[in-house]
């Protein structure tokens, strides 16, 4: 763990040397009084790109950063630097208005000023960057640089996710396909286990069986942001090979072109 805590350490530091927008505890108070989200779907969105609004979320936090890879390292360091990149291919595509979200804090805190960030910024669209792992109950052990670590290999593969309590669900799941598409176009796949009943609480409704897009009506960052919001699980950190291209620049460069793609055809419709 003092490798991962060091990882951790390094990104709090590149974080304040981003072009981003950070929230600090302060605004936690009122980021716990955002209303739900109404169940009256609202209108479709327009999309001119240079005032298009898109918030890109770095999931968890430095504090709470989430799964920890077959490695041992965060969540939160694959999250900070994929999201990073995403926001930026999306400003050199003509997205001026995109911004980088990094929250601090412990978990649950962080969720509400997420939701107040996008909702306080008049977000467009909320698109969370996250890795994924699996149940405890699929985790099997293995020695990496002299530590005991945990790995799946069982599965890989990236997912989507969308909230039909969001009031914007038709636009969240429109966007949600379009970027599985660009992805799959990319020679990427989808994980396919969230349907299965191994998965317990985690199993979800698919509802894109092409692209991978799932339902998640429970997730507080999609379901209680009035703007679009799409949940990436980028890809599986448990699995050890997996794990290694996620590292990679041409991952990273993959699915960051995905979403730019995604988002020009998106506004290209509109």
């Amino acid at each position: 763990m003092g490798r991962s805590r060091s990882v951790i350490v390094g990104l709090v530091a590149s974080i304040f040397l981003s072009p981003l927008v950070t929230l600090g505890s302060s605004e936690a108070v009122a980021a716990r009084k955002t209303a739900r989200p109404k169940a009256k779907q609202l209108s479709p969105v327009k999309c001119e790109m240079p005032k298009f609004r898109i918030v890109v979320d770095v999931g968890h936090t430095p504090d709470s950063y989430g799964a920890l890879s077959a490695r041992n390292d965060p969540e939160f360091g694959f999250n900070f630097r994929l999201a990073r990149l995403i926001a930026a291919k999306l400003k050199s595509e003509g997205f001026a208005e995109t911004r980088l979200l990094v929250t601090d804090g412990k978990a649950r805190p962080s969720l509400f000023k997420r939701i107040s960030a996008a909702n306080e910024g008049r977000a467009d669209l909320f698109l969370s960057v996250h890795h994924d792992s699996v149940p405890d109950t699929l985790l099997e052990t293995w020695e990496f640089d002299g530590a005991k670590s945990y790995f799946s290999d069982r599965f890989s593969g990236h997912s989507l996710f969308v909230s039909r309590q969001n009031p914007r669900f038709a636009t969240s799941l429109m966007l949600a396909r379009m970027i599985g598409r660009q992805l799959k176009e990319q020679g990427l796949h989808y994980a396919s286990q969230y349907t299965l009943p191994l998965m317990g609480r985690y199993r979800r409704q698919l509802l894109d069986k092409d692209v991978g897009v799932y339902r998640y009506d429970g997730l507080i960052v999609l379901s209680r942001t009035r703007s679009a919001a799409v949940l990436l699980e980028a890809g599986s950190i448990i699995n050890r090979d997996e794990e290694m291209e996620m590292n990679s620049a041409e991952r990273h460069e993959a699915v960051a072109g995905a979403v730019a793609a995604a988002m020009r055809e998106f506004c290209d419709r509109r």
